[in-house]
């Protein structure tokens, strides 16, 4: 069986586990490779899943949660946290409820531990992932959480969040709401470090899960700027650690909460063993002076002439706008 993993009490009073597996993956897998894929994590010991209504992972990770469930790899389901997201196409009030409980269907569950709003966008309703500018709409973040917190008081979701928000879109959604966020999972790594971010997330008791702990270094965005960082490089040999997991440390040594992709198991194990050690003071500062670089642009969401965001600084509230974005490399794997 697995190891214990650490947890973090969020604001709503519920334990997360500080390290998650995430299940979006391109070109998708078959079902019974993704169940497969989620038995072994659920075997090495992860207990927090995150996935999402556009991921098309939900049901898989349901049968897996049941599996388990059945085999006696858990021995009750509030064991298992799951996170998933609401998709853009349902951010409009009435459309919040009718789309968790269609999320809660796929998985099988009575409930989600988290539910997040995954984009601070509005597109119109029944729009996938494949989407076009005619389909952004204006975001009206006050209705969409007001419907996000009537889920949580009818006990859909234990927690209510966020993604992809800078601190000004979180301190607009602070001001109003009655249920504060629990969660902002962002991009967040060794290489974009989200100092800013993270220092309100912290005063205003809002965690911060990492999405994208390693830099995305796959077939669709990303760079390699953690993975082949010669600072990471030295620090993993001095310590004999693997890259990823001195990535992952210094995620979970600032407080944030990765979520790691992987289906590989021994690189699932790996990613797990990063709690008995520690990043020293110096090996801190020296991850600090790795240039700056973020993977995702959400240049997708972006209309020069609305109604949605007119420009790539007016999404990300001008926290990304001196950084330079890479261009999309294709993995050596």
């Amino acid at each position: 069986m697995g190891r214990e993993i650490p947890v973090s009490v969020l604001n709503s009073g519920h334990s997360m586990p500080v390290i998650g597996l995430g299940t979006a993956t391109m070109p998708l897998p078959s079902p019974d490779q993704l169940i497969s894929a989620f038995m072994d994590a659920i075997e090495v010991g992860y207990r927090h899943f995150d996935t999402a209504s556009v991921y098309i992972t939900e049901a898989p990770l349901g049968q897996a949660i049941a599996q388990a469930l059945h085999q006696g790899l858990i021995k009750n389901r509030d064991e298992v946290f799951v996170t998933s997201k609401l998709w853009c196409s349902d951010a409009h009030y009435d459309l919040v409820l009718p789309a968790l409980k269609e999320t809660l269907k796929k998985l099988g569950l009575d409930y989600v531990d988290l539910y997040l709003i995954h984009w601070p966008v509005r597109m119109k309703p029944g729009t996938s992932i494949s989407f076009t500018k005619e389909d952004l709409l204006p975001f009206d973040i006050t209705e969409t959480w007001e419907a996000m917190e009537e889920c949580s008081r009818l006990g859909l979701t234990k927690s209510i969040g966020v993604s992809n928000f800078s601190s000004k879109k979180l301190s607009q959604l602070l001001a109003h709401a009655t249920i504060p966020p629990a969660v902002n999972q962002v991009e967040l790594n060794a290489a974009w470090r989200q100092r800013k971010l993270r220092d309100f997330c912290n005063e205003n008791g809002i965690k911060v899960a990492a999405c994208s702990p390693l830099g995305a270094n796959g077939a669709f965005w990303g760079s390699f700027a953690v993975m082949k960082s010669p600072i990471l490089k030295d620090i993993a040999m001095a310590k004999g650690k693997s890259i990823a997991q001195i990535a992952l440390r210094w995620i979970y040594q600032v407080g944030g909460i990765p979520i790691v992709k992987s289906f590989n198991k021994e690189r699932m194990k790996e990613n797990l063993e990063i709690f008995d050690w520690k990043l020293s003071n110096e090996e801190l500062d020296q991850i600090n002076q790795i240039p700056e670089c973020k993977g995702e642009s959400g240049e997708a969401f972006v209309t020069p002439e609305g109604p949605s965001y007119k420009s790539i600084e007016e999404l990300w509230d001008g926290e990304i706008s001196k950084i330079k974005l890479p261009p999309v490399w294709n993995s050596p794997e």
